[in-house]
C-alpha cells in the first residue's frame, strides 16, 4: 500500500516515467564526431572481395580509409573494422573516418588506415531462395578462421596498394555485438598481430561458444593484448544469455588476470549510440603511450596456479627436424628427443649443442630413462620396445607390440600405450633374470583397452597412480595401480578443455611436478591440472605448430622443455619436476 502522502496525480506519474525514459540511452555524438575546420579529410574507396579460400563461396564488399597525412614511403597502422558499411559513413551512427581525421590530426592517435569489413554472403541461388549470411559463422565463431581471413586475405589485398605495418602493437581491432566478439577473437588467437581491441556491446554469450571467454582469459597464459569494453544495461537478454552481465563477466576476468582494460558502462540498449558516442576516448586510451609495446599482463587474481615467472619465456633449443617428439633429460643434463619421420634420436648435451644419438631406431617415438640409466623407446616401425645404452647400442626388451610412449618406474617396470588398439600395456621387470646394472623383462600383458586413442602415459609423484591421455577426447584417465602392476578403479578424471573445432582435446604427452600437477599437452597448449583433475592453466604453445610431448630437466628440474613440431623449446618454470625412475615422492594434500 502506497502512504497517502507519498500519492502522486496518475499525470505526475507519467511525466517521472518519460523522464526517466528520455534519460536513458540518450547519448549523443560529441565534437570529435563533426567534420572540424581546417582538418584534413582523409580517403574512402570501395572494393569487393568474392574469392575468399578460407570462407568459400562468399561475397563481401569492403572499404579502404587513407587519412591525408599518409605517405607512401612511410608505414600506416592498421585499424580493422567489423560491419565496416554502417561505421565508415560521415552521416551514419559512427562517423569513423571523421573521428580518425580529427585525431590523427591532433596526433591523439597514429597515422592509420582503416580497413572497413563487410560479413560475406553466400549469393541465393535464384530468387525463390535466401542467401547464406555468414555474419553470425564468422563473427561469433571461435577459433582462428576470421583471423586468417583478415591476415591471408583481406590485409595483404589492401597492401597490395599501401604501405602497412606489420606487428600486432600497430593493429587495432574495432567492432561491435558479433563484430565486437569478432574483433576480439582474431586478437585472441593472434596477439602479434593485432593488439588494440574496442568492443562494443559485445556478444559474448552461447551462440558459438563466445561464452567460453571469461574462464579461459582467467586460465589462459596472458597475452599482450589493451581491451576497451562498452555495454549498457539494457543490452539483450535472451535465450543464449544477457548481454549485459557477460560484458561485466568479461571485465572481471580481465582484471582478475591483469590485463591492461578499460570499460564505459551505462544504461543504453543494444545499439550503437554509447558505443559511437565514446569512440574518441576509446581510441585515445588504446593508443595511448604508442609506438610504446603492450606488455604481456600480470595476473592480479589469486591465481591456483602460480608456475609463471615473470620475464621468462620459451626459448628455442634446436630447429630444423621433420616432427620432434619423446623428450627426456638424464641425471647428466643432456637433452635426448626422437624425429620420428627422419628414424632418429637425437641428444642436446648440457653446452646447448644438438646431435645424433641414434639412426635407424624403428621409427622411435617416446623415450623415457629407467633406473638402469638406459633410454628406453617405443621403437614401433619394428614393433619392439628397446633400450638404449649411453654409446647408442639398442637392446630389445619386448617384441611384437605396437606402442607410441611410455614410462618407466622406480623398480624399473615399464607401463607403455598402444594407440592403434585402445590398449595400455604392463611390461613387468624380471628381477630374478636381470643382471646387475641391465633390466630384463617378462612378456608383456595388456592392463587395459578401450581408451579412444591413449597417446601419454605418467605416473604420479607417490607411484601409485597412472594418468593416461586421450588425444580424441576430452579426459584424461586415472587408474590405481595394484601391487602386482595391473590397474583398477579406472576413471574419466583429468577434465581438459577443447576447442569448438575439431572438438577433442588434442592431449599427448605429459609430464608430473612434486605437487601432483599433471601438464598434459594439448590442442589449446600445456594444459596443467591439479591433483584432483582440474584444469587450472593453460601455457600456452611455444609455436603454431602439434605439440607433442613434455619432460622437466635442469639442475633444480624447473626446466619443462617441449617437442613441438620441428623444434624443441625450454621454459623456466616456477615448478619442480619428478622423474619416474626415481624414488617416489610424495606431494602434499590437495587444496579441496
Amino acid at each position: 500500500m502506497i502512504h497517502r502522502a507519498f500519492r502522486l496525480p496518475v499525470s505526475a506519474l507519467f511525466l517521472c516515467l518519460a523522464a526517466a525514459l528520455h534519460a536513458a540511452d540518450d547519448y549523443k555524438l560529441g565534437p570529435d564526431s563533426q567534420r572540424q575546420p581546417g582538418v584534413p579529410q582523409g580517403k574512402v574507396t570501395q572494393h569487393s572481395w568474392n574469392h575468399s579460400k578460407i570462407f568459400p563461396g562468399t561475397h563481401r564488399d569492403y572499404w579502404v580509409y587513407v587519412p591525408a597525412q599518409y605517405k607512401p614511403d612511410k608505414p600506416a597502422c592498421v585499424i580493422v573494422v567489423q560491419d565496416g558499411g554502417g561505421r565508415v559513413r560521415d552521416k551514419g551512427a559512427w562517423r569513423m573516418p571523421i573521428v580518425f581525421d580529427n585525431l590523427i590530426h591532433r596526433k591523439e592517435m597514429p597515422v592509420s588506415i582503416g580497413i572497413f569489413v563487410n560479413p560475406g554472403v553466400v549469393p541465393a541461388a535464384n530468387e525463390n531462395a535466401q542467401p547464406r549470411f555468414n555474419r553470425s559463422f564468422e563473427y561469433d565463431g571461435m577459433g582462428d578462421n576470421y583471423a586468417r581471413f583478415l591476415l591471408e586475405e583481406i590485409i595483404p589485398a589492401v597492401a597490395k596498394d599501401h604501405k602497412l605495418k606489420t606487428d600486432g602493437n600497430s593493429r587495432m581491432l574495432i567492432g561491435s555485438s558479433s563484430g565486437g566478439i569478432a574483433a576480439f577473437t582474431a586478437a585472441w588467437e593472434r596477439p602479434q598481430e593485432f593488439s588494440r581491441v574496442y568492443c562494443t556491446v559485445g556478444t559474448f554469450v552461447s551462440l558459438r561458444g563466445g561464452n567460453n571467454y571469461p574462464w579461459m582469459i582467467r586460465k589462459f597464459e596472458p597475452k599482450p593484448i589493451r581491451v576497451f569494453l562498452q555495454d549498457g544495461s539494457n543490452d539483450n537478454n535472451l535465450y543464449c544469455g544477457s548481454w549485459w552481465v557477460a560484458n561485466q563477466d568479461m571485465l572481471a576476468s580481465f582484471q582478475f588476470a591483469g590485463y591492461d582494460v578499460n570499460h564505459a558502462w551505462g544504461d543504453g540498449g543494444h545499439n550503437a549510440k554509447h558505443g559511437a558516442s565514446i569512440l574518441p576516448k576509446a581510441l585515445r586510451w588504446l593508443w595511448r603511450d604508442y609506438p610504446k609495446p603492450i606488455a604481456k599482463p600480470v595476473a592480479k587474481g589469486d591465481r591456483a596456479l602460480d608456475v609463471y615467472l615473470e620475464g621468462e619465456e620459451w626459448e628455442l633449443v634446436t630447429r630444423g627436424y621433420k616432427f620432434t617428439e619423446g623428450p627426456a633429460v638424464d641425471d647428466e643434463g643432456n637433452l635426448f628427443f626422437t624425429d620420428i619421420p627422419n628414424n632418429k634420436i637425437h641428444k642436446v648435451g648440457k653446452d646447448g649443442k644438438a646431435g645424433e644419438f641414434a639412426r635407424n631406431t624403428g621409427g622411435a617415438n617416446g623415450l623415457h630413462f629407467g633406473p638402469d640409466g638406459r633410454l628406453y623407446a617405443c621403437a614401433n616401425r619394428k614393433r619392439e620396445i628397446v633400450a638404449y645404452d649411453m654409446k647408442g647400442k639398442a637392446e630389445t626388451v619386448a617384441e611384437k607390440v605396437s606402442s607410441n610412449d611410455l614410462v618407466v618406474t622406480h623398480e624399473g617396470h615399464i607401463y607403455f600405450i598402444d594407440p592403434s588398439n585402445k590398449r595400455v600395456w604392463f611390461l613387468e621387470k624380471d628381477s630374478k633374470a636381470s643382471r646387475k646394472g641391465k633390466a630384463k623383462f617378462r612378456e608383456p600383458k595388456v592392463v587395459d583397452r578401450g581408451i579412444e586413442k591413449p597417446n601419454g602415459v605418467m605416473l604420479s609423484p607417490d607411484q601409485t597412480l597412472l594418468s593416461v591421455s586421450d588425444t580424441e577426447g576430452r579426459f584424461g584417465y586415472s587408474f590405481a595401480i595394484r601391487k602386482d602392476g595391473t590397474l583398477a578403479d579406472k576413471q574419466k578424471y583429468h577434465i581438459l578443455h577443447v576447442p569448438i573445432d575439431p572438438p577433442n582435446s588434442g592431449a599427448d604427452g605429459m609430464a608430473m611436478d612434486d605437487q601432483g600437477r599433471l601438464y598434459v599437452t594439448t590442442r589449446f597448449g600445456i594444459q596443467v591440472c591439479d591433483q584432483l583433475g582440474r584444469v587450472h592453466g593453460v601455457i600456452a604453445k611455444p609455436q603454431d605448430a602439434w605439440l607433442s610431448n613434455v619432460a622437466f630437466g635442469g639442475p633444480e628440474r624447473n626446466i619443462l622443455y617441449a617437442t613441438c613440431g620441428d623444434a624443441v623449446f625450454k621454459r623456466r618454470l616456477n615448478a619442480r619436476g619428478v622423474v619416474a625412475c626415481e624414488a617416489p615422492v610424495k606431494p602434499p594434500k590437495p587444496r579441496l
